[in-house]
This record gives C-alpha cells, sequence and structure tokens, in this order.
C-alpha cells in the first residue's frame, strides 16, 4: 500500500484523536482535519510542476502535512535541508534532481537568514489564499469512505520513488537516495513489533524529517500506527524538550548522542518517568551517556544502526534483546552479511569486516547515478561502507566507517576505537573526535580534537595501556565545539578540514 494512502485509512479510523500537537506554532491537529488539511494541499498541489517537489520545512504539522499532500497530488517530495548552508543546499537539490518548485515557510527563511531562491513557494501564502469554500470542499471531501478517498488520490505501486533525501554529506557531497513506499513501510512494519509500538503511544517528535532518522521514527511509524505526534522544531532547545516530555506523557524519544547529552544536562528527576523508550542512533552512543541516563532517572538508552539507503534501520537493542556497546540484531526481514574489504568472503563470527545488507529496507537507488549505485549495491548486497562483526548471539557490532580507518606503517587502525579508549580519559562533559591529517612520511598523522583542555602526557599514558603506539594521537586540539550535522551527527569532513587548516597556519607562523 502506498505511505499517503496509509494515512487515509488511520485518519478515518481515529479521526478525533489528536494527531499532532506542534509546540512551534502552538496548533493542534486530529487526525480528521489533519486530513482535511491534506486535501486544501493537494488542491494547489495539483497545479504545480509535475515531478519532483522540493520541501524545506522544519518539524512541523507544517512539514507533516505538505508531505503527505504532495504524495497525494502525485509528486514526489525531496527533502532539502536548512540547518546548514539551506540556500547551497536548495540550489544543490534543484540542480541533482532537476527540479524548481520548493515548499518552504517564510518564518524560516527569516530565523536561518537564507535569501529566496527562485522556485520557492511560501506555505503561509498558501494557506492565506484558501476560500472558505475551499476549506468547506475539503472538509465534505473528507468525509468520503477511505476507498474512495484512495481512488481521488494518486494511484501508483509500491516500488515508486516515496522520497528523495540526501546522504549527510560529512565526508563528501551528497548523493540523492531514493526511497519507496515499500522501502519505508517494510522498515516501520519491523520495527513496530520489536518495541510493541501501539496507538497509544506518543512520540517525541524533534529530529529534522530531512534526516531520514527523523523522518520514519517521528514521522511515518508514529503515524502507521494512529499516534500523537509532539513536533517541536529545535532538538536544542533541550530544556523546552524535556518540559514537553514531562507535561505531555511522551513515551518515546529519538535523537543522536549529541542531543541525549543535551538532554540529560538540562532535565530534571521525573522528566522522563513517562517514557517507554529512549532511542539513540546515528553516531556511537558513549558509555558514559548510557550510564548517566541509567543513574539520574533509571531509563535504558537503546542504540541503534541504521543508514539513509536502508530506510534506516538495520539493527537496533530491544528491551527484550539488549547488550550496549553493540548496536543491536538486525532488525525482522533484513540480512546483514559481513565480507572481508579485501577478499570478499564472509568473515566468521566476531571478524571485522565491511557491513553488507540485504532486504525490502534497501533503496533502489540514487537518482541518476547508476555508477554510484552499482558500485554500493551488488547482487541485492547493499555496502554501508562500514565496518563491523557479528557476534555468537547474533548481534552486531558496529567498529566505524571504512573511510574512518587509516593506514599507518602498513597496519589499519580504527579512529573510532582511539576516540573510545580517550573519551575514558576526558573531564566530564567533555567530547571529542579523531581524525587523520596527512603525513609526508608515513601516510597518516592521527589528530584528536577535545573540547576541554586535558593534561596530554598523562592520557596518552593511560591510553597506551589498550593502544599500539601507531593508534595514539600525535597532536591534540582543543576547541569550543565540534562541528555537527543538522542532524546531530559529527561532521567529520568540516572537522578533518578545519583541523587541516589550524595546523598548516601553526606550521606557516
Amino acid at each position: 500500500m502506498l505511505l499517503h494512502h496509509t494515512f487515509i485509512d488511520v485518519a478515518k479510523r481515529f479521526g478525533k484523536k489528536l494527531a499532532i500537537h506542534d509546540f512551534t506554532t502552538n496548533r493542534e491537529l486530529t487526525y480528521a482535519r489533519a486530513l482535511i488539511a491534506c486535501f486544501i494541499l493537494v488542491r494547489y498541489f495539483r497545479k504545480l510542476d509535475p515531478g519532483f517537489t522540493g520541501i524545506m520545512l522544519p518539524t512541523s504539522a507544517g512539514c507533516i502535512l505538505a508531505k503527505i499532500a504532495t504524495l497525494m497530488s502525485g509528486r514526489i517530495p525531496v527533502m532539502i535541508n536548512y540547518s546548514t548552508g539551506a540556500e547551497h543546499n536548495a540550489r544543490y537539490a534543484q540542480r541533482k534532481c532537476d527540479f524548481r518548485t520548493i515548499i518552504t515557510s517564510k518564518g524560516l527563511l527569516e530565523k536561518i537568514e537564507c535569501p529566496h531562491v527562485d522556485g520557492m513557494i511560501y506555505l503561509e501564502d498558501v494557506m492565506a489564499g484558501v476560500t472558505k469554500m475551499q476549506k468547506l470542499v475539503a472538509a465534505i471531501t473528507s468525509l468520503l469512505p477511505a476507498g474512495l478517498l484512495k481512488k481521488i488520490t494518486h494511484q501508483g505501486q509500491e516500488d515508486d520513488t516515496a522520497v528523495i533525501l540526501f546522504t549527510s554529506g560529512s565526508e563528501k557531497d551528497p548523493k540523492a537516495v531514493q526511497l519507496t513506499h515499500k522501502n519505508l513501510r517494510a522498515n516501520v512494519e519491523a520495527v513496530g513489533p520489536i518495541f510493541n509500538f501501539r496507538s497509544e503511544d506518543i512520540f517525541m517528535c524533534t529530529l529534522p524529517y530531512f534526516h531520514v532518522f527523523g523522518l520514519m521514527s517521528t514521522f511515518w511509524l508514529p503515524i502507521h500506527h494512529g499516534m500523537t505526534m509532539l513536533t517541536y522544531a529545535n532538538p536544542l532547545d533541550f530544556k523546552k524538550v524535556c518540559t514537553i516530555v514531562r507535561e505531555h506523557k511522551a513515551t518515546f524519544i529519538v535523537g543522536t548522542p549529541a542531543f541525549f547529552w543535551g538532554y540529560l544536562r538540562k532535565s530534571e528527576d521525573g522528566d522522563f518517568a513517562s517514557l517507554r523508550i529512549a532511542m539513540t542512533g546515528a553516531d556511537k552512543c558513549p558509555d558514559a551517556l548510557r550510564e548517566g541516563f541509567k543513574t539520574k532517572h533509571n531509563i535504558t538508552l537503546y542504540e541503534g544502526y541504521g543508514a539513509t539507503e536502508c530506510s534506516p534501520v538495520i539493527s537496533v537493542n530491544t528491551p527484550e534483546f539488549n547488550r550496549p556497546g553493540s548496536v543491536g540484531k538486525p532488525i525482522p526481514g533484513l540480512a546483514v552479511r559481513i565480507e572481508n574489504y579485501q577478499t570478499g568472503a564472509e568473515c566468521a563470527l566476531g571478524e571485522d569486516g565491511r557491513i553488507l545488507v540485504k532486504g525490502d529496507s534497501v533503496m533502489k537507488g540514487y537518482f541518476n547515478d547508476f555508477e554510484q549505485t552499482s558500485l554500493h549495491i551488488r547482487n541485492g548486497w547493499y555496502d554501508t561502507g562500514d565496518m563491523g562483526n557479528l557476534d555468537e548471539d547474533g548481534y552486531l557490532w558496529h567498529v566505524g566507517r571504512l573511510k574512518r580507518f587509516v593506514k599507518i606503517g602498513g597496519e589499519m587502525v580504527s579512529l573510532v576505537k582511539i576516540e573510545d579508549i580517550l573519551e575514558k580519559y576526558l573531564p566530564e562533559d567533555s567530547h571529542c573526535c579523531v581524525v587523520e591529517i596527512p603525513d609526508a612520511i608515513k601516510g597518516a598523522k592521527i589528530v584528536a580534537v577535545v573540547t576541554t583542555p586535558l593534561d596530554e602526557k598523562a592520557t596518552l599514558k593511560e591510553m597506551a595501556k589498550h593502544l599500539p603506539t601507531i593508534s595514539l594521537p600525535k597532536i591534540f586540539l582543543v576547541w569550543e565545539n565540534l562541528p555537527k550535522m543538522g542532524s546531530g551527527k559529527i561532521d567529520f569532513r568540516t572537522i578533518s578540514e578545519m583541523a587541516r587548516e589550524q595546523l598548516s597556519r601553526k606550521s606557516l607562523s
């Protein structure tokens, strides 16, 4: 079934139930009113150019409704990252996918100081132009049986593209990932039973919908089950998020470790008492963060692993099967293979290799990029570009991107492992990122960026107890903050470039 048809079924079933409580605009919508709003937008969207339509909106009722209405009108939403370089990202998306129209908001552009880009249409103007008659027609239309509503909205196949999302660009230029209705539905249906999700759950939705983590876990997943969504556009407003969770009794919250650190610092006793599930992903979860939530709130922070190309969940720890430090067991319907990065042979249990994935959640390919698609998908197996291993109990252990391994003196060195060891000796609330810098003699030099000054000699002495000499950082840089993507992921690309620039300036001075 198409995703927008699922929404119609859910809206008809849970009509009077609160669907969205938007804390950015203080707006509340029942499922019935959300359905009416979608039909109001469909009338307008059908006038737009066919094919792709850009959406650059914050996590809000407006974004949810615009995305569903785009699908209902037969257009394919292209989700645009507005958190960093919004103008550049908008133009990049237009060029990459060859479209013009972008649905956005004046309020958003003013807040992020983004200029108007040719082709932008403002949601405020669209809604201001809606007449009473159009509202009445949409309301009457929404009363039709679900079967008829599906017939008067866009028809299609489950293998049709449901969204274009861009890879993070933390290592190179973003690729345009085509996820189908089938891809997203398969992921939602696999995750639901293992967490016993139900319509009574209340989801705290702060992650941006231009990121697959937010799009699946705080958009299509709660809609699929007819849940209530508490949307707030600023995940960095940690205190506000904690207050919303407490006052509105959210049962589920998801985020990156960077966001959860903020929630841990700003939360008070009882803020998270209503939570059934707290889930982190996108970056490795430090032991200290897990321990902090357990100590302060008696909450288990579950860690999962995924990729944009896999819709996104690949594996996850659950209340029934939880092994801290691992990224959990592969979700039902998804096969994971660990392959030797040199020979291509399947690895033994516990042996590190490339993580390959096969199943209905795997994308149909990168848009207009046959070369990259063929490089990443071979015989139905998607090569994540990550390294890891499976243990004897079926838990997946992620040890880092293959690109986060460097060859020094003929040895493969894991930057992620160095970070894991370094984190144990950092002051409280301090964070780190380890990157490589080209070295004329050894090929690469390891640089550790930390957010708090430390005793380098003492730290290296302790790290040497766990790491060989070639894995020890040669240089420490102290920065106030680590650059992050809009999703909260560490921006390795920017950190590497900034570190190179800083060290270059030092060598010249």
